[in-house]
Parts: C-alpha cells; sequence; structure tokens
C-alpha cells in the first residue's frame, strides 16, 4: 500500500492545502521545512504529491494540538529521514511531560487545601500561628529566588509591607499565601499576568473559591491534550505504515 500511495496520482500543493484551511504556500513551507517529504517535479519544475505526503500533512496536523509545533515538527523530520527511534523518543518526552503537568496540578490541589483559611486576615496580622517572614526565608522555603519575589510584588502577586525602622520587606500570613499559590500557578504555566486577577479574586473574596474555576480549566486543558495525543498517535501510525 506504501508504494502505491507513493506512485499514486499527483496532487498540487493547493490540493493538500484544500480541507485543512491551509495556503499552497504553507504546504510549500512544511516540506522544506521536512514535515512532508520531498515533493517530486513536473519537467516545468512544479511540486507534485501524492495521497503519501496527504498522510503526512494529516499526522503533522494531528499531532500539534497534543505536542506543539516544534515537537510535532521535529517527530515528522525524524521519521522522515528515518530516525524512527527519535521520533518516539520525541513523543515519550511529550508524554512525560504531560505527567509531570499532571503531577503539578495535583500539588497546586494539594497546595490550597492547606492554605490559610476563608477569612482573609488583616495586613500584618500572622495565620494559623505563623509569624510575619521576611524576602529571604520565604524565598527560601518556595526554592525561588528572592529577585522573583520582587518580580512577584511588581506584577501585583504579593504586597509585602515595609518595616518603618529597616525598610525590609515584611511578608505577613496572607502574603505567605499570596506567593504559595503564585509558585504553584506558574509552575502549572500560568502567565503573571493571569496569575494577578486570580489572587486578587481571593483577597477580595477571602478564600480560594475564586480557583476553582481556573483549576477546572486547568484539568480540561490536560484531557484535552491527552486526547489530542492518542489521535496524532493514530494518525502518525498511519503514516508510519502507509511508508512502509
Amino acid at each position: 500500500m506504501g508504494q502505491n500511495l507513493q506512485t499514486g496520482r499527483q496532487l498540487r500543493p493547493i490540493d493538500l492545502a484544500r480541507g485543512h484551511g491551509l495556503s499552497a504556500q504553507a504546504v510549500r513551507n512544511y516540506e522544506e521545512a521536512g514535515i512532508l517529504p520531498a515533493a517530486g517535479r513536473t519537467p516545468h519544475g512544479y511540486r507534485t504529491y501524492t495521497p503519501l505526503h496527504a498522510r503526512a500533512l494529516g499526522a503533522f496536523l494531528a499531532l500539534v494540538p497534543g505536542h506543539g509545533h516544534r515537537t510535532a515538527t521535529s517527530i515528522m523530520q525524524a521519521v522522515n529521514r528515518g530516525a524512527v527511534d527519535e521520533a518516539f523518543r520525541l513523543i515519550d518526552e511529550s508524554h512525560a511531560q504531560l505527567l509531570d503537568d499532571r503531577r503539578t496540578l495535583q500539588a497546586v490541589e494539594n497546595a490550597l487545601r492547606d492554605l490559610a483559611p476563608a477569612t482573609a486576615p488583616e495586613p500584618g496580622t500572622a495565620v494559623s500561628g505563623r509569624g510575619d517572614t521576611f524576602i529571604g526565608p520565604l524565598a527560601r522555603q518556595l526554592g525561588i529566588r528572592p529577585a522573583t519575589l520582587r518580580a512577584w510584588e511588581r506584577a501585583g502577586l504579593v504586597r509585602p509591607r515595609r518595616d518603618p525602622l529597616t525598610g525590609y520587606r515584611v511578608y505577613d500570613g496572607a502574603d505567605v499565601r499570596d506567593a504559595r499559590l503564585a509558585h504553584q500557578l506558574r509552575r502549572g504555566g500560568y502567565l503573571l499576568e493571569r496569575i494577578a486577577p486570580l489572587i486578587a479574586q481571593v483577597r477580595a473574596a477571602g478564600g480560594l473559591e475564586p480557583l476553582e474555576a481556573a483549576l477546572r480549566d486547568w484539568h480540561g486543558r490536560l484531557s484535552a491534550r491527552g486526547r489530542a495525543m492518542l489521535t496524532g498517535a493514530a494518525e502518525l501510525e498511519a503514516y508510519l505504515r502507509e511508508r512502509g
């Protein structure tokens, strides 16, 4: 069957592009990038493709949602140069990353269960018996650099007060809660501009309920990636089978 597809009817770039919402130039770019096998040429120099190229294009586009454009490109490049084991290694790495992301989400949910009580304290007060702390100890507790905490402060994620005598930043229980939330959400891939409104909602609501929607969205995105990886695997297997 692989031989039939490779020597089957000729297709133009636009023939491959139709049905995928692509331009003919995008198809040519994919071929030049090694995502598609090299095209044949007519006596006048025009590219000609076959159903095997169409299968390769379908495999690539199916891989992108689960693995991302860069990894999907590397997978197809490896397959097309005959380095199938390299392609499998890249796929394994994506699955490992997805598993790590799931563990991160679980860690976030575990951290949220251990955070401050529903009523937010006034600035400067302790939370659950925890006293005030300074930037160095808090950074060490989170495993980050003090510079990161200062960047979070500039972004509005934490709001430490200043000691009137020393000028040092002082983080009360609410600040520690917000810093831990920011740390976990950053691990989950959230950008600072997305985290700031969530923490603002937590402060205003006096509790963590506003994060429930974000966690549901996070679960949904991970599940969608997992399903997309299954779809991509099926399309890639079909392409490998047709290549022979």
